[in-house]
């Protein structure tokens, strides 16, 4: 069963994320991550990305998403919202959102910030309305997981997050690993309950 992973990451520190939350879907048995991330966009006209980037993860296509069991989105804050090659990537998604061919999957969302207070909650908020679009089944991170009450860096019940610092240098902490993981995990979890219903 194959959980798409999906994000943009301009600095790395949500390409670092997203490995953390494969590494929690494939900690369950039956699961596997797909990493994919979408290209830059133009400031100046809509430009096109060689078709495989030179380094990193391939990007996404609408069949990443038809094909998944679950998903798990994640992207940098920009000024309390995800995105705009994030935002884009959704914007090219209608016929899959006619078709309902993400109704009742399962979702997570996950994000990384310069500053604490830079707008984590919020964008993660952002991440998940075209999600509810889609008719997907929206997950966040319970308290049961330990680290949310402790973390003095990222970490929230809508999402991972991370305080990746004003030169966006610091590195994940260990809660922030965790709570990555965790939230993988709880995707992975649900889509086999889902599966075992069916």
């Amino acid at each position: 069963m194959e959980i798409l992973v999906l994000y943009y990451s301009r600095h790395g520190n949500v390409a670092q994320m997203a490995r953390q939350v494969a590494r929690g879907i494939e900690s369950v048995t039956g699961c596997q991550a797909r990493l994919r991330t979408v290209p830059a966009v133009s400031t100046v006209c809509e430009a096109v990305a060689d078709s495989i980037p030179a380094n990193g993860d391939p990007y996404a296509c609408a069949a990443d998403l038809a094909e998944c069991a679950g998903l798990v989105l994640g992207s940098p804050t920009r000024f309390g919202n995800m995105a705009a090659p994030l935002k884009y990537f959704w914007d090219q998604t209608s016929a899959l959102w006619l078709s309902g061919a993400l109704i009742g999957k399962p979702a997570a969302v996950f994000t990384s910030t310069s500053s604490l207070h830079g707008g984590q909650e919020s964008t993660l908020l952002s991440m998940l309305l075209p999600l509810l679009h889609h008719g997907m089944l929206i997950l966040g991170l319970p308290y049961s997981e330990a680290d949310l009450l402790t973390t003095h860096s990222g970490g929230t019940p809508y999402g991972a997050s991370h305080l990746a610092g004003a030169d966006s240098r610091l590195p994940l902490s260990d809660e922030e690993k965790r709570l990555c993981q965790a939230l993988g995990k709880r995707v992975a979890d649900t889509c086999i309950k889902l599966n075992h219903a069916h």
